[in-house]
């Protein structure tokens, strides 16, 4: 299901604009893959919601919820990952190993903050281990 999407959207892409959230994932992920990651999936989907990025740093396996704001006007992006969102990633996250039968492995939740003016290049700030999982 994940390559249909992926595919419709590049199929799709010359004919529609890209949203700003998916502006600031797809610059979240090349971000990443500089820094030596590996981009292992992309708007994850389970019946319980999305995980914007799943990516492996050496051994471990790396939740990142993805926030993109045009400016720090309503607060730092990354102050939108209250304790109710950290507590759905991380039921999302342990679905996701258990389905992949990854739950022997290491993880951790971080948290990429994007913020891309109207004109101008996108400032990305990078919070590792941001939480911890929680309940």
């Amino acid at each position: 299901m994940n390559r249909l999407r992926r595919l419709f959207d590049r199929l799709a892409a010359p004919w529609r604009r890209r949203t700003l959230g998916e502006r600031g994932e797809a610059a979240a992920a090349r971000y990443l893959r500089r820094l030596g990651y590996r981009i292992v999936g992309r708007r994850v989907r389970t019946r319980l919601g999305e995980i914007d990025l799943v990516a492996v740093d050496g051994r471990m396996v790396v939740f990142v919820e993805v926030k993109t704001r045009r400016s720090d006007q309503q607060g730092h992006p990354s102050e939108a990952v209250d304790l109710a969102k950290q507590r759905r990633l991380t039921r999302l996250a342990t679905a996701y190993l258990k389905r992949r039968r990854l739950l022997h492995c290491a993880a951790r939740f971080d948290i990429v903050a994007v913020t891309w003016p109207d004109r101008g290049r996108p400032r990305i700030e990078h919070f590792r281990h941001a939480f911890e999982a929680a309940d």
